[in-house]
C-alpha cells in the first residue's frame, strides 16, 4: 500500500481534467435520466432495453446482462422485476442450463425502445454531441479510449 508521502499528487491541470470529466458525468447522467422520466423509465431501464433491442432474438443470459450493465446479478433481478411488471421484459428458463435465466425483450418493450430511442438520442444530442465540434469528438473519443480499455480489461479482477 502506497503512503501518502508517495502518492503522486494530481497537478493542477490534471485535479482540473479530473474533477471536469466528474461534473459532465454526474451532470449528462442526471440530464438524461430526467429526460427519459416522461416515459417511465430511469437510465438503467434505458440501457437494459438497447442491450436487448441489440441482442440476438431478443434475449440475453441474466448473467450476461448484469456483466454488460455493470449490476450485480442481485440488483438486476430486483429491476427485471420492476421491468416485467411494467410489461417491457420477460424471463424466460434457459434450456440448457435450468438454473440460468433469460431476460426476453416483449414487443410492448420493443414498441417502448422505438418510441424513446429518438427521444434519448435527441437527449445526447442537445446535451454532448451538438456542443463539440466534431474534431473534439474526436479528439475525446482518442483520449477516453485507453481509460475504457484498460478498465474494461480489469472487470472480473480482484
Amino acid at each position: 500500500m502506497e503512503t501518502e508521502a508517495a502518492t503522486p499528487w494530481l497537478n493542477d491541470a490534471e485535479q482540473c481534467a479530473w474533477r471536469t470529466h466528474l461534473d459532465v458525468s454526474r451532470l449528462l447522467s442526471h440530464q438524461l435520466e430526467k429526460d427519459l422520466q416522461p416515459f417511465g423509465l430511469t437510465n438503467n431501464d434505458y440501457e437494459i432495453l438497447v442491450n436487448l433491442s441489440e441482442s440476438e432474438e431478443h434475449r440475453m443470459r441474466m448473467s450476461d446482462l448484469a456483466t454488460s450493465t455493470l449490476q450485480s446479478k442481485s440488483r438486476l433481478s430486483h429491476q427485471i422485476t420492476r421491468m416485467e411488471s411494467a410489461g417491457l421484459v420477460r424471463r424466460v428458463n434457459c434450456e440448457s442450463d435450468r438454473r440460468g435465466l433469460y431476460a426476453v425483450l416483449t414487443p410492448e418493450g420493443m414498441d417502448t425502445m422505438r418510441k424513446v430511442a429518438p427521444h434519448h438520442v435527441a437527449s445526447v444530442r442537445r446535451h454532448f454531441i451538438d456542443l463539440l465540434p466534431p474534431e473534439a469528438l474526436a479528439a475525446l473519443r482518442a483520449a477516453l479510449a485507453p481509460v475504457a480499455e484498460h478498465l474494461r480489461a480489469g472487470r472480473g479482477k480482484a
